[in-house]
């Protein structure tokens, strides 16, 4: 198995120095997948109508290999 890197950005960076064992691209894209509106989840509550992250996956090499972004936006239709 491959160890990926899933770099987390949000106007901030952070790193993954550990890494995830994939078998496959395709796993490593899953993860990915699931990391984004976890750590988004959270985040809603608190930080306001904007927001967007980003996931970077490199391979064990540092080479980047695939990336995701998930954006939220909400906007008052009243006042």
């Amino acid at each position: 198995m491959a160890r990926y890197f899933f770099d987390l950005h949000d106007g901030t960076t952070q790193f993954d120095a550990e890494g995830v064992e994939c078998a496959t691209l395709d796993d490593a894209r899953d993860v990915a997948k699931r990391l984004l509106p976890a750590v988004a989840g959270d985040e809603l509550i608190r930080d306001g109508d904007r927001l967007t992250y980003a996931v970077l996956v490199s391979d064990e090499d540092h080479r980047p290999v695939y990336t995701a972004s998930l954006t939220y936006t909400g906007l008052w239709l009243i006042r």
